[in-house]
């Protein structure tokens, strides 16, 4: 496989990251969840956060210039969820006690379990740790917590996260000691 490199997510990516978005959710979350949570969370839950790209912590992955990964890190308050899924701009964390968050991580199916997620994971726990960070934060989808697991992650608690269909999706909220 060739080498997985990473830039900063810019707006004009965005199109096609909510495409990336929507296939890795319905090609890896089978068996986690049923059909109707995966479309319930893609439309509802999961997307680019725009506040990641303006405050330059959101990342795309690529394999020879091809998009094959995206995920990143917040100085910001929300745990997780896309645009659709807030409606006010998140208040800054404080380094000195609040955890970093870990943010949107999505993996193209076809590129899955190669690596691109760790890859795109080191990337934010550095990025996090050269701003002040000492623990990290973040709400798993099942099907990634054990790609967080790996990493070091622990699960704190379990959520249900209601969404307005009144589908249920249960994510896990994780933490790490840098």
């Amino acid at each position: 496989m060739s080498t997985i490199t990473t830039r900063l997510a810019t707006f004009n990516d965005i199109p096609e990251l909510q495409k990336l978005i929507a296939l890795s959710v319905r090609g890896l979350s089978t068996g986690y969840y049923n059909q109707q949570q995966i479309e319930s969370a893609i439309k509802y839950i999961f997307g680019v956060d725009t506040q990641l790209v303006t405050d330059g912590t959101y990342y795309v992955a690529e394999i020879d210039s091809v998009t094959v990964g995206c995920g990143g890190w917040s100085k910001r308050n929300t745990l997780y969820g896309g645009d659709q899924h807030k409606e006010i701009e998140d208040p800054l964390l404080n380094p000195e006690h609040d955890a970093a968050r870990i943010r949107a991580f999505f993996v193209h199916p076809d590129y899955a379990r190669r690596g691109v997620g760790s890859y795109i994971m080191k990337v934010c726990e550095t990025a996090a740790q050269n701003n002040g960070f000492k623990s990290l934060q973040l709400g798993a989808t099942l099907p990634g917590v054990p790609l967080y697991e790996v990493m070091g992650y622990n699960a704190m608690e379990n959520i249900d996260q209601p969404m307005p269909d009144g589908v249920v999706l249960p994510l896990v909220k994780m933490f790490k000691v840098l």
